[in-house]
């Protein structure tokens, strides 16, 4: 037991190094990254709310609990509550002065997502749902009702 631990450890500690000294590059991020978009679900973002930490790309999907006002300050942020399971709920910061507003958006629909996870004790939350127009960081996006937002 002591030795799984161990070993489970060694594998954690090294792939935190790597995500830490991994270049900043969109597309070395989503083809070297454990957390690559071929491989996420919302399963990674529980995942990582139970061990505190962010993930440098997600993917996964959820239903809209709560719709909240637009962050105004700065740059501005449609918000919304998605259920990602059972206990998780996060938040989606998606950026409208570099992507469309999502249309016609309610409580009870379903949003996929691909974006920053921030890990927060309230869940979390994702961002980057849009494209970089400096092309230093991986391209996100929204998906609702077979509408794409990035």
């Amino acid at each position: 037991m002591k030795k799984q631990f161990l070993i489970l450890l060694a594998i954690f500690l090294a792939l935190s190094f790597a995500a830490c000294h991994a270049p900043n590059n969109p597309q070395l991020l989503e083809s070297a990254s454990v957390y690559s978009s071929d491989n996420i679900d919302a399963g990674a973002i529980v995942e990582a709310y139970g061990a505190h930490r962010n993930l440098p790309q997600v993917q996964g999907s959820g239903v809209v609990v709560k719709l909240l006002k637009d962050d105004t300050n700065g740059l501005q942020h449609q918000k919304f509550l998605l259920k990602v399971s059972d206990n998780i709920t996060i938040l989606i910061a998606h950026n409208i002065d570099l992507a469309p507003r999502v249309d016609d958006i309610h409580e009870g629909d379903t949003v996929s997502f691909k974006g920053e996870y921030v890990y927060t004790p309230k869940g979390g939350t994702v961002h980057w749902t849009h494209k970089d127009p400096r092309g230093n960081h991986a391209a996100g996006w929204l998906e609702h009702k077979a509408k794409k937002y990035e």
